[in-house]
């Protein structure tokens, strides 16, 4: 198996992690009524949500690389 595509996947759940923080702290400033903080948070998710699925593809990619 191929290290850097192992670190591929590290990096994006570390990308993934550093997102949904940057959306719990929006998150917080939404719910004391800072609309604009919701437009950020409904930004991250849809980041999270690409992340998500970039991950998938990696994993799913490495898995069927992988010789038996």
């Amino acid at each position: 198996m191929d290290l850097n595509s192992d670190n591929k996947v590290m990096k994006l759940l570390q990308t993934l992690g550093e997102e949904f923080g940057v959306a719990a702290q929006d998150s917080m400033k939404f719910v004391n009524g800072n609309n604009s903080a919701g437009t950020r948070v409904r930004k991250s998710m849809q980041n999270i949500k690409g992340l998500a699925q970039q991950v998938r593809l990696e994993v799913q990619e490495q898995k069927n690389s992988v010789t038996a």
